[in-house]
């Protein structure tokens, strides 16, 4: 009896040794964005890090601008496969037909990155809050095409001036967008952006990270 209750220890010991850690990629809690690349489209996103009820979060700020904070950080999705991220828009721009290029704007979005050996085979998997597309729905970029998917995890129908806790399983998406298996990630960005339907945009981010489940 002893000797079991020592293996059923070891075993479980075992286990929470092999569980991998989280691997963050912001909190924002530095007033700082050093850690973080712009890389503008047309002028400048204001994105600057606030306290909101006593959480520092990252507000998103757009109006007929567009640019992306990024960063380079490989992420083995075998390992933590689930993105975990927290989102809130204020006000969305005014679109139509989010599909086109010209309605190629969200208040809120984040960009999931693996690179190609070339620079054209390098694909995206974009998750948005949506304008008008229902939630869990997908379709091509109309910029990059079937290199850059669009995926809905919220739309017209999620309250704005809300919190959401989001939970993705990017391996089991890519597979599903992509058709292909792909281990890691090397980069991933966030963009609020207004460029193309000269409206304006406020959102916030906060708590990024991938988790083994």
């Amino acid at each position: 009896m002893k000797l079991a209750k020592i293996v059923l220890l070891m075993a479980y010991l075992y286990g929470l040794a092999a569980s991998a850690e989280p691997v963050a990629i912001s909190h924002f809690v530095s007033q700082s964005l050093d850690d973080w690349q712009h890389k503008s489209f047309k002028d400048y996103t204001d994105y600057r890090i606030v306290t909101q009820n006593k959480q520092s979060v990252l507000q998103a700020q757009s109006t007929a601008v567009a640019s992306s904070l990024y960063k380079e950080v490989r992420i083995d999705l075998h390992k933590t496969p689930y993105l975990n991220w927290a989102w809130r828009v204020d006000k969305k721009p005014v679109i139509k037909d989010e599909k086109s290029k010209a309605g190629d704007d969200y208040a809120a979005r984040i960009y999931l990155i693996v690179k190609g050996k070339w620079f054209w085979q390098t694909q995206a998997l974009n998750y948005v809050w949506a304008n008008h597309s229902p939630k869990n729905t997908s379709w091509e970029n109309p910029f990059a095409g079937d290199n850059v998917m669009m995926l809905a995890v919220r739309s017209e129908s999620d309250k704005t001036q809300h919190w959401y806790s989001e939970k993705r399983n990017v391996l089991a998406d890519f597979k599903q967008q992509f058709g292909d298996d792909f281990q890691f990630i090397d980069a991933i960005a966030i963009m609020t952006d207004t460029d193309n339907s000269a409206g304006s945009a406020l959102s916030y981010y906060a708590n990024i990270y991938f988790s083994e489940d």
